[in-house]
């Protein structure tokens, strides 16, 4: 196997591993009543409206029956570097309880 088709898996693995964690964001959302893109907003108010989170919330991918827990949901999202989410998400949960 050539080095750039390892870079392609690599790169392929990453995005599917990427859209698996804004779909356990969006349930995680959904779960507790909250807007994802709002939420989003609060975490990078900078930044565009986030394609593959738009692209998630159209989609029915039949998770609406799985919980996420809190812990979990902040493992993930600080495992793919998404810091400021996991603090706003963290926020939300002070808040909920």
């Amino acid at each position: 196997m050539e080095f750039r088709d390892i870079n392609e898996q690599i790169i392929q693995k990453y995005k599917e591993d990427e859209t698996l964690m804004i779909r356990l964001f969006v349930q995680w959302c959904a779960n507790h009543e909250l807007d994802p893109q709002m939420l989003y907003r609060n975490a990078y108010p900078n930044q565009p409206d986030n394609a593959a989170l738009l692209s998630v919330m159209e989609e029915d991918d039949g998770l609406d029956e799985l919980q996420i827990d809190n812990e979990t949901m902040l493992d993930v999202l600080q495992l793919f570097g998404n810091e400021d989410l996991a603090f706003a998400v963290a926020d939300e949960i002070q808040r909920l309880n």
